[in-house]
């Protein structure tokens, strides 16, 4: 009797092993790669991100056309640019091929304002929807930090409190700025909201190289940052 008892243990502790181990396994983080690609209409792939109840696109925004196969216009003339109250995006430096796969294009925000820029299922983020991400990773003051890229492949050392533990991989594509010139990349990455503020200014957010922190701020509509997708819900 003592002998079948004693089976019996071990067999109900073998099986509390395997159940444990099988709970414990199937968690997921709140941060978690998505396995699905996502292409534009130029044909690029982009990858995704679960970041608690939001899903984020990995890389910067590279399409030249709208989700519809319309072209964006590009504008590379001098002077051109500041000039600008319609859709327009650029290259920054308007050196395509050192730029594009790395920090994607730098858009206007009139060309955010079309709701045509991300392919279907996706959109360019409201602040408020910036403002739910800044808030999950902790605040304005750690956020940066969790969402760049880390080390100094793109980042200008010293990339301070990038940890990129979020996986949104933030990379600082810099701008173009309404007077015309190129400004800051590899110091700082300004993403688009779809947010106006005024009628000539609309909400973005940015992240520097040399802090951890995330800033949201009103820009001109007339300048050149870039874009991350978000999607649909």
């Amino acid at each position: 009797m003592k002998k079948k008892i004693g089976l019996l243990n071990y067999s109900f502790l073998i099986m509390s092993f395997f159940l444990f181990f099988s709970i414990n396994g199937c968690k997921k983080d709140d941060s978690s790669t998505s396995g699905s690609n996502i292409t534009d209409a130029d044909g690029n792939i982009y990858h995704a991100v679960t970041i608690g109840t939001q899903v984020w696109m990995v890389e910067n925004l590279k399409t030249t056309k709208y989700n519809d196969g319309d072209t964006i216009p590009l504008v590379t003339g001098t002077g051109a640019w500041p000039k600008l109250t319609t859709p327009g995006y650029c290259w920054y430096n308007n050196d395509k091929a050192t730029n594009k796969n790395s920090y994607g294009a730098l858009y206007n925000w009139y060309a955010v304002n079309t709701e045509k820029l991300c392919p279907t299922g996706w959109h360019v983020p409201t602040d408020t929807a910036w403002s739910t991400l800044i808030t999950y990773l902790g605040s304005d003051s750690i956020a940066g930090g969790k969402l760049k890229e880390a080390g100094t492949m793109h980042w200008l050392s010293p990339n301070t409190g990038a940890s990129n533990s979020s996986g949104f991989t933030a990379l600082p594509g810099g701008s173009h700025y309404s007077n015309d010139v190129f400004y800051l990349n590899s110091k700082y990455g300004w993403y688009w909201s779809s947010t106006a503020n005024t009628s000539t200014d609309a909400w973005h957010v940015y992240l520097i190289y040399n802090s951890a922190t995330t800033t949201r701020k009103a820009a001109a509509n007339n300048l050149g940052f870039s874009v991350r997708c978000i999607k649909d819900n």
